[in-house]
Order: C-alpha cells, then sequence, then structure tokens
C-alpha cells in the first residue's frame, strides 16, 4: 500500500486496511482499519470509508462521502457488523451508507452499476440490487429491499421493510409505505401505484406481447374479483409471461408490509 503513488500523502490510511495496488485515494479522505477497496477504486478527497465495508472493482466514490458509518439505529450497541459495495457504482457528493445491525441480518447490501446521487442514503440492513438509481436526497431506510433496475426519484423516501421490485420506478418527491410490485409506477406525495414503467420497459427492449401482458395483469390486479392476493393467485394460474410471473411471485412472496394497489388503467 505504501508503495502507491495514487494514494495522497494527506490521506489518512489506517493499519491493517487492505487496498488494491491501483486504487486511487485523493487528499484528506480517511480510511479505516477494516476496510477492503478492490482494483479500480477511485476514493476523491475528503470521503470517510470506515467499518467492516468492502468496495467492489471499479466504483468511484465522490468528496464528502461517508461510507460505512455505524447505523442511525439507538439500538445499535457496537456489535461487528458489515457493509458490501459491489463494483462499478458511482457514488456521488455527500451520499451515506451505513453498515447493518445484529438485529437485521448484520449486513447491508450494495449490487452493481447503481448510481447514489448528491445527498442520497442507504441506511442499515438495505439490500440494493443491481442497475439502482436513487436520485439526489433520496433516502432508503433500514431493511428495504430494492430490487434490480429501479430508480427512486429525488427527495423519496422508503419506509423500512419495504420491498421494491425490479423494474419499479418512483417519482420524485413521493413517499413510500407499502411494498410495489416490479414494473410498477409510483408517484404523489403518498405513493400511489399509477400504472406500470412503459418507458422503463421500452427501454430494455421488452418485446410488445409482454408489454400487452402487463398491461393486462395490471387490469386483473385493479379491477378483478376478490382480495388483491387472490388476483394474484388468479395471475399466476394463467400467467403467458415471465414478466406477469415476476409480479405474481413477488406478491405471493414473505413480506412485512402490504402493498401499493393499482387503481383503475
Amino acid at each position: 500500500m505504501m508503495k502507491n503513488k495514487m494514494i495522497h500523502p494527506s490521506a489518512i490510511i489506517e493499519p491493517g486496511a487492505k487496498i488494491a495496488s491501483d486504487v486511487v485515494i485523493g487528499p484528506f479522505s480517511y480510511i479505516g482499519a477494516e476496510v477492503v477497496l478492490h482494483s479500480g477504486v477511485e476514493i476523491k478527497s475528503h470521503v470517510v470509508v470506515t467499518g467492516n465495508t468492502e468496495i467492489g472493482h471499479s466504483t468511484v466514490i465522490f468528496p464528502f462521502a461517508v461510507i460505512g458509518e455505524i447505523p442511525q439505529d439507538l439500538k445499535f450497541n457496537g456489535e461487528q457488523t458489515s457493509l458490501k459495495i459491489g463494483k462499478n457504482n458511482q457514488i456521488r457528493e455527500n451520499v451515506t451508507i451505513n453498515v447493518g445491525t445484529a438485529g437485521g441480518g448484520g449486513v447491508t447490501l450494495v449490487g452493481n452499476n447503481c448510481l447514489f446521487m448528491t445527498g442520497s442514503h442507504v441506511a442499515h440492513d438495505a439490500m440494493i440490487g443491481d442497475n439502482v438509481i436513487i436520485a439526489n436526497c433520496g433516502a432508503v431506510a433500514g431493511h428495504c429491499i430494492i430490487e434490480d433496475d429501479v430508480i427512486i426519484g429525488g427527495l423519496s423516501g422508503i419506509h423500512q421493510f419495504v420491498r421494491i421490485g425490479r423494474g419499479a420506478i418512483i417519482g420524485a418527491v413521493t413517499m413510500v409505505t407499502n411494498d410495489v410490485i416490479p414494473f410498477g409506477l409510483v408517484q404523489g406525495p403518498r405513493g400511489a401505484l399509477d400504472g406500470i414503467n412503459l418507458v422503463g420497459l421500452k427501454r430494455k427492449g421488452v418485446e410488445r406481447s409482454d408489454i400487452t401482458a402487463l398491461r393486462a395483469a395490471f387490469q386483473t390486479l385493479a379491477q378483478g374479483e376478490g382480495t388483491f392476493q387472490d388476483r394474484a393467485k388468479k395471475l399466476k394460474e394463467e400467467a403467458s409471461s415471465d414478466y406477469v410471473d415476476a409480479i405474481t411471485n413477488f406478491i405471493l412472496g414473505a413480506s412485512d408490509r402490504s402493498f401499493l394497489t393499482p387503481g383503475d388503467f
């Protein structure tokens, strides 16, 4: 590590930190003793990376981010917990991501190719998938599960224990207090399920037949007979698309919260 000329002399590296030979660390940054930085990581100036934190290949962290600090949980009592961040992530200015808690599994997880915009926050024990975008000042509370390809708009908040299914999009300035089905479109101050994420599906090159199946599935969930769970079970029996299967499996899976349910389309 001491031979790495890409570490600025003003940076503080605690003994015990494991740093790949090509890692870049800018001026006045702090790297804790339990931190692991893999090849290609770039830590810009005035960054704190602490705790039992592992950061994957080619992730870039921008100034004034604080990564791996203790949870904002009054029950936390100094137990050994961790944070694992995947590869190719962009973590912008003033972002905070905390380690886990013993009561929540002990680890906060972040996948690959994510973008955390300025001032966003990921709390303890959250699980963030791949290709997730959290816009400026968006906040994900503890124990949330954010699946792949989710976009969370600026100034939005995700309540603890909420699950957001893959491909969903949350509009700006939205509070989400219940689970969001895959490919859902949520907006409004108190988040309402307003449709499906057609723009995201088209950008992904999803076949027209699958989009048509998703539209029909939403109609059934919105207007079908029985409870929301009953409608999901019926859809599962009749599903003709892997995308509809993703929705029904999500609804019928284990959750600590109820669901945002669709209105009329």
